[in-house]
């Protein structure tokens, strides 16, 4: 005869006896298995386990609500350190002088009368500085007869000056011009013009590196 081994099931009972296959009685207790409606070690088991998902969703909400909270502060101390170079937006009493020194300049090396532009050349001469000195100078070459014999007045003033960057010993600025020009006894024109400026401090003085119309 040949014998087929099976696994026998749990629990499973003799026919006829009354017995467990297992050789145990009805009432002989399992390792794991409680008596009196105790929790089955299997139920405990299943119990456990939505208890322990909840925690690793609460450790990992925590932990991303703990790295976002560093990255913002990372971010803060980067805008901070960012605002405290730029000292047009904490030094205000710099940021007035540098303001008022380049909008007085342009007014100066702008404006200039029927006999001539000397003065505003000279003016140039002692806040220009670099790439605007020559731009200014280019100019003027170009213009300066026709200026004369046309009998020019122009006449400018800064309405509005707004330091945008002010780092060391280099700022820029954006300007707002009003120039109100007269041909001899001709009617006055008035323009608006607005300008990128960068400036450098040098010997205690600002001067007028980069001049850009927008």
């Amino acid at each position: 005869m040949t014998w087929t081994w099976l696994p026998r099931r749990a629990g499973a009972r003799e026919a006829g006896t009354g017995h467990d296959l297992d050789g145990e009685g009805p009432g002989t207790e399992r390792p794991g298995q409680e008596t009196g409606g105790g929790l089955p070690a299997d139920a405990s088991g299943r119990s456990r386990g939505p208890r322990l998902r909840r925690a690793v969703a609460a450790g990992a909400a925590v932990a991303l609500v703990l790295g976002g909270c560093g990255f913002l502060h990372a971010a803060h101390q980067l805008r901070s350190a960012e605002s405290a170079r730029n000292r047009a937006l904490t030094d205000t009493e710099a940021t007035s002088r540098v303001a008022g020194d380049i909008g007085n300049a342009l007014a100066r090396v702008f404006s200039y009368t029927p006999d001539g532009t000397a003065a505003a050349e000279r003016s140039a001469r002692t806040v220009l500085d670099g790439r605007a000195a020559r731009q200014y100078a280019t100019l003027f070459d170009r213009v300066r007869e026709d200026l004369t014999a046309q009998r020019v007045t122009l006449s400018t003033r800064a309405v509005r000056t707004g330091v945008v960057e002010l780092e060391g010993d280099r700022a820029r600025l954006l300007v707002f011009l009003d120039q109100t020009s007269r041909r001899g006894e001709g009617a006055a024109t008035v323009a608006a013009a607005q300008l990128t400026v960068t400036a450098r401090l040098e010997d205690d003085r600002w001067r007028i590196v980069d001049i850009k119309a927008r």
